[in-house]
């Protein structure tokens, strides 16, 4: 292990602990929030010990608790992140008229919840279903970081798939040179398959039923994680609960 590696930043010290984003710890370590070792380090690009002891301040925690993480049933025809090729981002969507009326997270809406409202992943433009949007840096690193967190997608497909084919999207294929990490993939009805995945590369799912002779017609993600898409109706949003996490 080299010197710097043995003593990091003390920013990306915050983040690898998982206590907060990388962008979160700079300001608060400008705020005078982060103690190490019981002294306050208010200066960017401190070094610290992996071994130190480093305390969080009380408004920081609160700042924390103010983030907000939103779930959209995507349509299709928007783009997850920023708006490309004449589509619109899936987030002009995330509005309160647009709010589920079943959203039962006792969140009041507030427009300060749509400043820097970030994609925790990405869905293609003709796929539907569940998408993240967080100001909270510590579930974006979570869902985007490792990607071990599972994904489940309903998978409409047309042609004939083998038992062979069927073990092969298991485990056996290959994307841009890199052997796939293996799936769950079960018939969910005569015409549409289940997907369980734990790696997102692009258009995966498409990709991956074209080499085993099928053609994918409609794909639904229905969960991230703990997290369902559950009855929130296509086009509309709720909060992520308190008590629901990744």
């Amino acid at each position: 292990m080299t010197d710097k590696d043995d003593q990091p930043r003390l920013s990306k010290r915050l983040s690898e602990l998982g206590l907060c984003s990388r962008r979160e710890a700079e300001e608060w370590i400008v705020n005078g929030w982060v103690r190490v070792d019981g002294a306050v380090v208010d200066i960017l690009g401190s070094r610290v010990s992996r071994a130190a002891r480093i305390e969080i301040d009380r408004r920081a925690r609160e700042q924390q608790s103010e983030l907000v993480t939103v779930i959209l049933n995507k349509p299709i025809c928007y783009v997850s992140g920023q708006a490309e090729d004449g589509y619109e981002p899936a987030t002009v969507l995330i509005r309160l008229e647009n709010r589920w009326g079943g959203d039962d997270s006792g969140r009041s809406f507030d427009p300060k919840h749509l400043l820097g409202l970030a994609p925790a992943g990405r869905l293609d433009i003709d796929s539907t279903g569940l998408m993240v949007y967080t100001q909270d840096g510590r579930i974006a690193k979570q869902l985007i970081g490792g990607n071990d967190v599972e994904k489940e997608y309903l998978v409409r497909v047309q042609g004939v798939l083998s038992d062979d084919g069927l073990a092969r999207l298991r485990h056996g294929l290959v994307l841009d040179g890199v052997k796939l990490k293996p799936a769950r993939v079960a018939w969910q009805n005569e015409d549409q398959l289940r997907f369980g995945l734990r790696e997102g590369r692009k258009r995966q799912i498409r990709r991956m039923c074209e080499i085993v002779g099928l053609r994918v017609t409609g794909l639904k993600r229905i969960r991230t994680g703990r997290v369902m898409l559950g009855a929130l109706p296509i086009g509309q949003w709720r909060y992520l609960r308190t008590d629901e996490g990744f």
